[in-house]
């Protein structure tokens, strides 16, 4: 144990990384044959961080209640490819039947659209500030709704279209969506199961609850009708 001597006076050395103490002329010091002496005392045991990184003030949640990295990954592809499907739609010029091509170009745009605001909700603390708790009923139906409809545009514009180059590369990128939607399904069911039957157990769970707590009873005996 290093006790500082009267009259010293404190140095901080940044090359070593150390607190250097000097004690000058013979006032305090223990020996007054010694006119300078010098001991070190490592800083990072004098300076420590008080503050810590809190992990739960972060806007990426991902790996997240509702949504995992991988699901996260094929959300993204899934708006890749919905964003390219609709550019492509957009350049096509002429067209043959357009009642097929608008069709295809509001799924692509609403899959396109829906889906990157359904990912940043669900990867962002966003869907906390909401008074939703069903987002995985959300999330399935909608995905389910998305394949659906992308899968019946991508057949009436491969049935339906002018055969060009546009045309035909909307309706394979339109297929290729479609597959990552269903894959997205099937991945949902696979890692959490139906969503719907976690929410009847939510509410039979809740039923159950409010049934066991006994209701309140009056008081019969008042002190009005013990007085009588």
């Amino acid at each position: 144990m290093y006790l500082v001597p009267h009259g010293a006076q404190q140095k901080s050395n940044e090359v070593t990384g150390s607190v250097s103490l000097w004690c000058f002329g013979t006032v305090g010091c223990s020996n007054p044959a010694l006119s300078i002496f010098r001991f070190t005392m490592p800083t990072n045991e004098v300076y420590s961080p008080t503050t810590a990184s809190n992990p739960k003030l972060s806007w990426f949640l991902i790996p997240s209640e509702h949504l995992d990295q991988t699901r996260f990954g094929i959300k993204l592809c899934e708006v890749l490819l919905s964003l390219v499907a609709f550019v492509l739609e957009e350049l096509v010029s002429i067209c043959i039947s357009c009642t097929a091509l608008y069709f295809f170009e509001f799924v692509s745009c609403a899959a396109f659209l829906f889906t990157l605001l359904l990912v940043v909700l669900l990867a962002t603390p966003l869907h906390t500030w909401m008074s939703i708790t069903c987002w995985p009923c959300i999330d399935f139906v909608y995905t389910a709704s998305i394949a659906f409809f992308f899968i019946i545009s991508s057949i009436v514009l491969a049935a339906l279209n002018s055969r060009t180059p546009l045309e035909r590369s909307a309706v394979v990128f339109g297929f290729v969506a479609s597959v990552f939607f269903i894959a997205d399904i099937l991945l949902f069911l696979k890692t959490r199961g139906s969503p719907f039957s976690n929410t009847k157990e939510q509410l039979s769970n809740g039923m159950a609850a409010a049934q066991a707590t006994p209701p309140e009873k009056e008081q019969l005996n008042s002190p009005t009708a013990e007085a009588v």
